[in-house]
């Protein structure tokens, strides 16, 4: 069942992860200004004559991103149509195409208007929020499709915490992003004193460096709490156990990439893995949300 919808979703997640990829690759080699100040036309031309290799990096990232809008409009559509006894689709189906546009405008804002950091952080987390909506509504057109749905049976408390995490977590990577367009990301040498100091001060880009080194390892503390509170409480609940399961191995990575960014001076290999790994991490988060709002009947 919904063969053809659950392919188109896969194929649009991949696409999306590699869009994301795509806009840490232009942040890492300062490629966002590759074709000028001019949107969605480069440099005045549809397709740029003779372009630098930021003009290539920064243009592909642009076509790139409009045919995944295509793509991401068209599977929302196709899951209201297929999906809509599912509580969830319509919902993220309005949600995913308001944040594909929405992230189209930050991008295009930001070359118009010029390169606010703040913005473009903030076009980051956007970005992880686009790509986990796309996965949720693909992953409902798996569990229609024969898999039991999941409804896990756990205390509001939890529910909650879980609820705090995810915040926390979309907290976490705007910190980063700012942390990358600020050029503040070998503000503090070393690792895990800054500098030399166990606190090296919060103004600047060092402050702003260490702010979000501090806040990437209580992270990883939540995510730890989360797993034991699992282990001890819900082991029973396979969905959740699976799900805390690969957070927590997802923030484990996240942490050692980000400390391997320090150590290689932000190679653009550790500097794209970090990226990816958060928003993998933000799309398990979104996934356990999804599952522990729902309701047995």
């Amino acid at each position: 069942m919904h063969k053809l919808l659950k392919i188109f979703g896969v194929f649009t997640s991949l696409g999306m992860l590699i869009v994301l990829m795509q806009g840490a690759l232009v942040t890492k080699t300062g490629s966002a200004d590759g074709c000028g100040s001019t949107w969605p036309l480069c440099f005045g031309e549809v397709i740029p004559t003779s372009p630098q290799m930021e003009t290539i990096i920064e243009y592909s990232h642009r076509i790139v991103s409009g045919l995944l809008g295509i793509f991401i409009i068209l599977l929302a559509i196709w899951a209201w149509k297929k999906l809509p006894h599912i509580r969830e689709t319509k919902f993220l189906a309005i949600m995913s195409i308001f944040f594909i546009i929405f992230q189209g405008f930050l991008g295009a804002g930001a070359v118009v208007f010029g390169q606010y950091k703040a913005i473009l952080a903030l076009h980051f987390g956007i970005s992880a929020i686009s790509l986990a909506t796309v996965v949720l509504l693909t992953v409902l057109a798996f569990e229609d499709s024969g898999a039991k749905m999941s409804v896990p049976n756990i205390s509001k408390r939890f529910r909650n915490y879980v609820f705090f995490s995810i915040t926390y977590c979309y907290v976490v990577i705007y910190t980063g992003a700012y942390v990358k367009h600020t050029q503040a990301t070998l503000a503090c040498a070393g690792f895990p004193l800054c500098n030399g100091e166990i606190l090296p001060g919060l103004i600047g880009p060092v402050g702003s460096h260490y702010f979000h080194r501090i806040a990437g390892i209580a992270l990883f503390f939540v995510i730890l709490i989360m797993f034991v509170w699992v282990i001890r409480k819900y082991r029973h609940e396979r969905t959740i156990l699976w799900g805390v399961s690969l957070s927590l191995l997802f923030v484990t990575a996240q942490l050692v990439s980000g400390v391997a960014v320090v150590f290689t001076a932000a190679s653009l290999f550790t500097a794209m893995l970090h990226a990816l790994i958060i928003s993998l991490l933000f799309t398990t988060l979104c996934y356990l949300t999804m599952i522990l709002t729902r309701k047995k009947f």
